[in-house]
């Protein structure tokens, strides 16, 4: 069967269930979300890391989505927990990541001519985040990531994570105490 043009509009769980009796309906997923998941992946991996883990992360999720929860009718936060897993995987590139740009006062996403894809780059005007967001345990560095770039909610950071909502919060408040203690203060406080 072929994707309809309704398909862009159906939830994502209805998608998945489809997708297990006709499995180029998945492909609507990745049209939906391949976007965000790269350019969040970008930010936190570089570009050259981006494809393959946005690639591992649908592969993943293509051959899991037996098990997907159908209760929930956005496919968000369980990709955005599957990519978090790819990226805890490549933890080492992560690391390398910040610490080349804090060598170098390069971010490697940004290119000769352009920052990362919307032109917004945190990492590349400050320094001091650099360092920060290196010295946080990758858990604390997830939820606090998934909040800042990937604009998640505290349930479904809790839904991809497969955490409780109070981890979530005592996380990102660890994440955000240490953050703060490591910046400089702003002038005029």
């Amino acid at each position: 069967m072929t994707l309809a043009r309704e398909d862009v509009h159906v939830d994502d769980a209805v998608l998945i269930e489809r997708s297990l009796t006709e499995p180029e309906v998945f492909a609507v997923l990745f049209d939906r979300y391949a976007p965000l998941l790269h350019r969040y992946v970008t930010r936190r991996l570089g570009p050259g890391e981006a494809e393959d883990v946005v690639a591992d992360t649908f592969l993943a999720a293509f051959q899991r989505r037996g098990a997907y929860d159908r209760g929930r009718p956005d496919a968000r936060p369980w990709l955005y927990g599957i990519a978090s897993n790819v990226i805890g995987k490549r933890r080492r590139t992560e690391t390398s990541l910040y610490r080349a740009y804090l060598r170098t006062g390069v971010h490697p996403a940004q290119t000769a001519n352009t920052q990362v894809e919307d032109g917004v780059n945190t990492l590349a005007v400050n320094l001091p985040l650099a360092r920060a967001l290196l010295k946080l345990k990758q858990v604390d560095r997830d939820v606090l990531l998934l909040v800042a770039w990937a604009e998640l909610s505290y349930q479904e950071i809790a839904d991809a994570l497969a955490i409780p909502l109070g981890t979530v919060g005592s996380r990102l408040n660890r994440a955000r105490a240490q953050i703060r203690e490591a910046l400089p203060p702003r002038t005029g406080e």
